[in-house]
């Protein structure tokens, strides 16, 4: 009878640690991996404004006993833009290798006089999210599979875009900021663009934006990923009220796959 009790209770909890994995999605994901590094470098008109440095750690982190790829985001004005404007700006999200989910992301902004630096949990089991160190409201109620501004970007890379038709949206709900957002890419079909390392096949996308004083039209951000399975942004243009941006890739390192330039 105790082996009859014993077996039921390994039984038992074999069944809870599988439900309890099950709660997570999974996403198959060829698009990126440990130790990929892009540089960016961001234009207003003929004058170099800023730059941009995404980085994958080459080590797994272990956050909220999930593995996890670390991504850092840094960006800073350069040249005459950093005497009018100073931004130091660093955004770091640890993605859940499996279902490629944030578990932790930290936030430190430096614009200016402006200071900002905050770190932000996630739990994907009971649905909130947590602000670390705060006085005020700092638990929030998000919806299933919500992601932070970094996370959401490296999951639309896992979208296989052949089976989507032109026109076509995709939806992703993000928490940033204290607020929850569904964050909404149009696929736009194919192109071919130049760059510096030569010709290459792209898939445009436009992030659709809510209606604005900042941006010129809710289309105002146009993005150029590699057509492979990297999907690596290549080029982005962005019209604001005054002017426009343009961002273009000026280094690549450490891609999971190579990028055929032609």
């Amino acid at each position: 009878m105790k082996k009859f009790l014993l077996g039921i209770g390994v039984l038992t909890l074999i069944a809870t640690g599988f439900s309890t994995m099950d709660t997570y999605r999974r996403v198959v994901n060829n698009s990126f991996g440990p130790g990929e590094h892009i540089e960016y470098r961001v234009h207003y008109g003929f004058l170099n404004a800023a730059e941009a440095i995404v980085d994958v750690s080459p080590t797994l982190y272990k956050v909220n006993e999930r593995p996890c790829y670390r991504v850092n985001v840094d960006g800073r004005t350069v040249g005459a833009f950093a005497l009018v404007t100073k931004v130091r700006d660093t955004w770091r999200s640890y993605i859940d290798t499996n279902a490629i989910l944030p578990q932790k992301f930290y936030t430190s902004l430096r614009e200016n006089n402006y200071r900002k630096e905050e770190n932000i949990t996630f739990n994907h089991l009971n649905n909130t999210v947590r602000a670390e160190e705060r006085t005020e409201r700092d638990v929030f109620h998000v919806p299933d599979n919500v992601h932070d501004v970094v996370s959401s970007y490296y999951f639309v890379r896992t979208i296989d875009f052949s089976k989507l038709n032109v026109g076509q949206v995709v939806e992703v709900p993000a928490f940033y900021d204290d607020t929850i957002y569904n964050m909404k890419v149009k696929y736009r079909g194919k192109d071919v663009i130049k760059t510096k390392f030569g010709r290459i096949n792209v898939l445009k996308l436009t992030p659709i934006m809510p209606p604005n004083s900042f941006f010129k039209g809710d289309d105002a951000i146009k993005i150029w990923v590699s057509d492979d399975a990297n999907k690596i942004p290549l080029k982005v243009e962005v019209e604001l009220a005054i002017g426009s941006l343009d961002m273009d890739i000026r280094h690549h390192a450490g891609l999971k796959h190579p990028l055929r330039f032609f």
